[in-house]
């Protein structure tokens, strides 16, 4: 049991070096359980346990849950990724490469919203690219529902409100 959980640690921390932007959660899983690895549940204990072996970190808003490699994640990688079968290796480096701009789409947008000193919500909404943002904007609202709904909304209009915002300015 103990080698399997291994492996399943090594498929996640593989993924994560691959790339050089973080993960979410259902991207992950969506790997794990489509390749039929292992199941939902083993797969969250497994995260967990990279999370507390300090090899990734998670970073958590409302929306989603985002993974990164950390050095000592990367170093562990670096040695025993040769105990993960060279078909698996090639399994993740396809996916990955067949759903990178999708993958890469998903966590360049970002929203997020808290509560604020005056007991409204603060929304913060961003598109990153390569780690520098290309619109950070933050908006406040008098609900929790209001400032869901905006967070929800800009993951699916953050283009059309980025052009606007562009060529109102422009």
């Amino acid at each position: 049991m103990k080698t399997i959980f291994k492996l399943y640690k090594l498929i996640v921390l593989y993924m994560l070096n691959c790339i050089d932007f973080p993960l979410t959660n259902s991207q992950i899983s969506e790997f794990v359980l489509e390749q039929g690895y292992t199941d939902y549940f083993k797969l969250h204990q497994v995260i967990g346990e990279l999370i507390e072996d300090r090899l990734i970190r998670k970073e958590t808003t409302p929306n989603r849950t985002l993974y990164y490699l950390t050095e000592e994640g990367e170093k562990t990688i670096h040695l025993f990724k040769n105990d993960m079968s060279p078909d698996i290796r090639k399994d993740i480096q396809t996916f990955l490469t067949a759903k990178q701009y999708e993958l890469k789409n998903e966590i360049s947008v970002r929203s997020d919203y808290y509560l604020n000193s005056s007991s409204e919500y603060n929304v913060r909404c961003q598109i990153i690219e390569q780690g520098i943002p290309l619109i950070d904007l933050t908006v406040s609202v008098p609900t929790k529902a209001e400032a869901s709904a905006i967070a929800n909304n800009w993951s699916a209009k953050n283009q059309e409100i980025y052009a606007m915002v562009m060529k109102t300015l422009l």
